[in-house]
């Protein structure tokens, strides 16, 4: 348990770092911490439940972007401000060295596994912003008045 609460606060304070790489300011930085923090929590919690890794990206990332959605809206921000930081902690660095260690280790068979695994978890990532990006679009077109 320890070591979760150690990785989730990792990943606000590594979320927090790219928000002000990112130029990300007062509490709109907060805010896009709090969401890497919750995102990393997600996962984590989910990592007992969800034995496929892609399915996990997938919910995480959805649940991200609802977030990123949510407070893109409460605080008039682009939501691509809070998308970005908020998914820092789950971009599949770690999957995508093995899979380069692989190549340069000429050991082809290994690299395909991996790199086909780093593309899962890329195209999960993409499929969770997508889709709520979608859903959002079309509840807003649903909301709004139409005018003739």
């Amino acid at each position: 348990m320890r070591e979760v609460i150690i990785r989730v606060l990792a990943a606000a304070v590594g979320t927090l770092g790219f928000g002000v790489l990112f130029n990300i300011r007062g509490k709109k930085l907060l805010v896009g911490a709090l969401g890497g923090m919750f995102a990393w929590l997600l996962f984590e919690l989910l990592g007992g439940v969800v034995a496929n890794e892609p399915i996990r990206y997938f919910i995480v990332s959805a649940a991200a972007s609802v977030y990123a959605e949510i407070f893109a809206r409460l605080m008039k921000t682009p939501r691509t401000t809070f998308w970005i930081v908020n998914l820092i902690p789950l971009i599949p660095g770690g999957s995508l060295y093995y899979t380069m260690s692989s190549a340069v280790g000429s050991d082809f068979e290994l690299f395909m596994q991996r790199g086909m695994h780093t593309l899962e978890l890329a195209a999960a990532l993409s499929l969770g912003i997508v889709t709520v990006a979608a859903l959002s679009r079309i509840i807003k077109k649903n909301r709004t008045p139409q005018t003739k």
